[in-house]
């Protein structure tokens, strides 16, 4: 019996963790044998704090596995394979990793027997869409090389839009690609059964997007040594430059003593609070970031709130 494998795609911030969660959860109650890889750009690992310890994880930090790390991803995929007996493997791809190049490097002569590439499941962030055209020309190339080659796609956050936008944007995403099984979902929601009924589709010759040769997209890992003044924090946020994709990481603020999971995409945060304490740390990802100038201001932010 071949090991599935499942490829998350989507762009930073569209919800694959959120769909990462919800399908091991039903992996889980169908008793199901399941191993995770992760990638992330930065330095820090944020979203595997988000699946089980009894869950096999392989996480790959630091490089994006359709480009710099492909050597470890088939290593790692492969150690996954020997140790365990797994009915399928979920890859949580990058932000911007690009789909088919994530399926080439599944396919490596190491293990290529072993496994069975079931489908590439792409999270599209509905108001990220509608407005790419204030995206640089590279990413908005992306973002449609991600549509055009998902076999599932999921029209995420669809609850912000009017009966008018989710038809528009249901005809768009269908007249780059027919043959995609594609759903509105809000909170990424969606059944193992359509996951699993969906097959790869013969794909086409792709346009080439790594991270750092086409897209500059860079990462800067900032940790906090302090709590940090929730107000302050927001104005600061307020005057994020649009060219910053995405922020995630974990936070301690100083009206409480809990320790916050933060996501931030699209201008809009999100602050969940965790039952462990965390590294108080944040990865941002996004075009020409000024690592100096964000980590004084940050410092800065840190002294102002103490």
């Amino acid at each position: 019996m071949k090991t599935e494998i499942y490829i998350l795609s989507g762009f930073l911030g569209s919800g694959k963790t959120t769909l990462l969660k919800q399908l091991l959860q039903q992996e889980k109650d169908r008793n199901r044998n399941i191993a995770v890889v992760m990638n992330e750009l930065g330095q820090v690992s944020i979203d595997s704090n988000e699946v089980e310890k009894d869950t096999p994880l392989k996480e790959l930090l630091n490089g994006c596995v359709c480009c710099t790390i492909q050597g470890q991803f088939e290593t790692q995929l492969h150690s996954l394979l020997q140790e365990n007996t797994l009915d399928a493997i979920y890859i949580e791809t990058t932000g911007v990793a690009h789909p088919i190049e994530v399926l080439d490097a599944c396919m490596s002569p190491l293990f290529a027997h072993q496994v069975t590439i079931k489908s590439i499941i792409t999270t599209l962030d509905a108001t990220r869409w509608k407005e790419r055209g204030s995206l640089s020309i590279q990413l908005q190339k992306l973002l449609q090389e991600q549509v055009k080659h998902g076999d599932v796609i999921l029209l995420n956050k669809t609850d912000m839009l009017s009966e008018a936008e989710k038809s528009s944007l249901l005809f768009e995403v269908q007249s780059i690609n027919a043959r995609a099984i594609t759903l509105l979902t809000t909170f990424s929601r969606v059944k193992l059964d359509v996951i699993q009924r969906a097959q790869l589709s013969q794909k086409q010759p792709h346009h080439k997007a790594h991270v750092e040769d086409h897209l500059h997209l860079k990462t800067f890992v900032y940790e906090f040594t302090k709590k940090v003044d929730l107000e302050l924090f927001e104005n600061w946020l307020r005057q994020m430059p649009d060219t910053i994709y995405r922020i995630k990481g974990y936070m301690r603020f100083t009206h409480s003593d809990d320790t916050y999971s933060f996501q931030y995409s699209y201008g809009m945060p999100l602050y969940m609070k965790e039952m462990m304490k965390l590294p108080t740390t944040l990865v941002f990802i996004g075009e020409n970031l000024d690592h100096t100038k964000m980590k004084q201001e940050l410092f800065n932010l840190e002294q102002q709130s103490n």
